[in-house]
């Protein structure tokens, strides 16, 4: 979570400098008349990382065999194509249909013949490939030039392609999750107008609301009671 705050806290600075830069020298507009129209469209491109918000059963950790368990954010890779929709002078609605690759690691920590001292580690890798479907509005700033900021919040829907739901883990004792997500979102970013497209780095925080464990009898999903999907996306978008 720490490197999460960096992250936005430093992009924010950024975005705050340039803005601030801006305001003082007017430049002459590039695009001036883009944000008049009603339907736009574009790409986008960035990185991700996936983690959990665990619930631990604690009726099996620090109570049995296992001592603790550990949730790993890893990185990964995102392509989504924007659809833009004008509502009013500072309000969009966008629709960005996106492929998402990540994987996060669940890290256990289990007593080797009940003494506390001697602990062995065992990891279990889970990998996504996920199909977002997030709904956002987007409130902007007044244009400075060739520069705006902007907030995004909105929802999405997600579908795990890559999910181990219904197959046979034959004995592997797997870490499976649900194919199907809801999650809330919230971010910010700077529109920069060049001259012949809009460019536009944007940071977005994700919650999941939905518990996507598919619990089994193992200790492996028995020591959760919920997993939810917690994470950030950095991302490069051109319109």
């Amino acid at each position: 979570m720490k490197k999460i705050f960096r992250n936005v806290i430093l992009f924010l600075i950024i975005c705050c400098s340039d803005v601030s830069f801006a305001q003082k020298f007017k430049k002459p507009q590039n695009l001036p008349r883009y944000d008049l129209q009603k339907l736009h469209f574009g790409f986008t491109i960035g990185i991700n990382s996936l983690d959990f918000i665990m619930s631990k059963n604690l009726n099996y950790v620090g109570t049995d065999s296992l001592v603790n368990v550990y949730s790993n954010n890893q990185y990964g890779f995102n392509l989504g194509i924007v659809s833009n929709l004008r509502l009013g002078k500072f309000t969009d609605l966008r629709f960005i249909p996106t492929l998402v690759f990540g994987e996060r690691i669940l890290d256990y920590n289990f007593k080797l013949n009940n003494i506390n001292e001697n602990v062995i580690a065992e990891s279990k890798r889970i990998e996504s490939t996920l199909l977002d479907f997030p709904f956002h509005l987007k409130y902007k700033s007044e244009r400075y030039n060739n520069i705006r900021t902007f907030i995004i919040t909105g929802v999405k829907y997600s579908l795990d392609i890559a999910s181990q739901d219904k197959i046979d883990d034959e004995g592997e004792e797997l870490v499976k999750l649900k194919k199907h997500d809801i999650m809330a979102e919230i971010g910010f970013g700077i529109d920069f107008y060049l001259e012949y497209f809009k460019f536009s780095p944007q940071i977005k925080l994700s919650h999941g609301i939905l518990n996507v464990l598919n619990k089994e009898n193992t200790i492996y999903t028995k020591s959760f009671n919920q997993l939810r999907t917690n994470g950030w996306m950095l991302s490069f978008t051109f319109e």
